[in-house]
């Protein structure tokens, strides 16, 4: 299927079918396989055959979603988790060892600076975090012969700001270190790190693959000789996703380019209208020429996602206001949804990190995301437009 469009491979990638004929992949719904005899299962557990042994190490629902996502990012293998977070950990703990060395931007997920600031300290792990508007020498500066990862988002959650993954790409191959994307707000339609220069691409699956926030997931693709590794820490320590959630995502897949394309153009139709509204102070969105790095988005991205942040005059007591009176947006912490979803990033998501963490991070007060549904756009403008009237009053 290599030769065939991106839509088309999303579409027609999928397990061979069995002797029923299915047109659609059927659910795999076992936690083991059989043997055909005693040789068959110690040249299968001794990897002399690659064949499904059980469901924490493959299935063919999570293959299937791996082989497409693979497809997707221009990796060559990958490895499909429970969640997002357990990917950014699971290829973490698989890669680095005591007394290794991370420089990571400021501007990442909440949970990830966690594992920065509260868990990989303890194992000798230590972090430097640079800004998200930081040239190469200053990402540079922070290198060390200990050094072992770069470690990106790009758009960023929840500010929505754009680094240029080729420049980062650059310093990693200079030092020949190990460079990790997340693309969970592009998805693989809209961006291919790879391509950049990234070695590994992680998504939390949860958000615009599934796109309508039913199940978790997690998924890391990139080079095989990394992802063998992390194949083989998460194969022990078990942080594999349901065939279940792989089946309901690889599903998702084939609806993944007309999805994200309309969160695009409702996206960029509800930050226009923020960026002329009179009493919103900022707006971010990639695709908004306004936007500081509008043409690194351009270069590296199809389009500019779903998600808008903002920010309306009166900081955080404005803003809550505005929460209170939102009527048909969701207030949820999730993004890439079908419904249209507004987040405090600074009282949720953000909320364990200190004020000094926040505004590194480029998190204000105030700050509001909001990850644009696939609702007629003039429904989503309107609510936002009668919270933002209400709450200025």
């Amino acid at each position: 299927m290599e030769e065939k469009e991106f839509e088309t491979r999303a579409i027609r990638m999928q397990t061979p079918r069995s002797e029923n004929l299915e047109h659609s992949t059927p659910l795999y719904l076992t936690s083991s396989f059989v043997f055909e005899d005693a040789e068959d299962m110690r040249a299968s557990f001794a990897e002399e055959k690659e064949r499904n042994i059980y469901s924490r190490y493959a299935n063919p629902n999570t293959s299937e979603l791996i082989q497409k996502i693979c497809a997707m990012e221009g990796a060559d293998a990958g490895f499909a988790f429970a969640s997002g977070m357990a990917a950014v950990y699971s290829t973490f703990a698989a890669l680095l060892e005591s007394g290794d060395h991370i420089v990571s931007c400021a501007s990442v997920f909440g949970s990830t600076l966690s594992l920065y600031t509260q868990f990989f300290p303890k194992w000798q792990i230590s972090t430097d975090l640079f800004h998200v508007n930081a040239s190469a020498s200053e990402i540079e500066s922070l290198i060390k012969p200990q050094t072992k990862v770069i470690y990106v988002e790009s758009p960023t959650n929840p500010g929505v700001d754009v680094l240029d993954l080729q420049m980062v790409g650059d310093l990693a191959k200079k030092h020949g270190l190990i460079l990790i994307v997340d693309n969970c707000f592009a998805s693989p339609y809209l961006q291919q790190p790879i391509a950049f220069g990234a070695h590994l691409v992680v998504h939390s699956a949860t958000k615009l693959i599934d796109g309508q926030g039913r199940v978790l997931g997690g998924v890391t693709v990139g080079r095989r000789d990394l992802i063998d590794k992390i194949y083989r820490f998460s194969r022990i320590s078990g942080p594999a996703m349901s065939p279940f959630n792989a089946w309901v995502l690889s599903k998702s897949l084939e609806t993944l380019a007309v999805r994200v394309d309309r969160h695009c153009d409702n996206a960029l139709a509800l930050a226009t209208y923020l960026e002329a509204h009179p009493k919103v102070i900022m707006v971010k969105y990639p695709f908004l020429k306004s936007h500081p790095r509008y043409s690194i988005a351009k270069k590296q991205m199809k389009a500019g996602g779903a998600v808008v942040a903002f920010e309306i005059k009166g900081g955080l007591e404005i803003g809550k206001a505005f929460f209170n009176n939102i009527q048909m947006l969701s207030l949820s912490a999730n993004l890439g949804d079908s419904r249209s979803i507004v987040t405090h990033p600074a009282s949720t998501t953000h909320a364990k990190l200190s004020p000094q963490e926040r505004e590194h991070a480029g998190i204000s007060e105030g700050l509001i995301r909001v990850s644009v549904g696939l609702e007629n756009p003039k429904d989503i403008i309107a609510d936002v437009a009668q919270a933002i009237d209400k709450a200025t009053q």
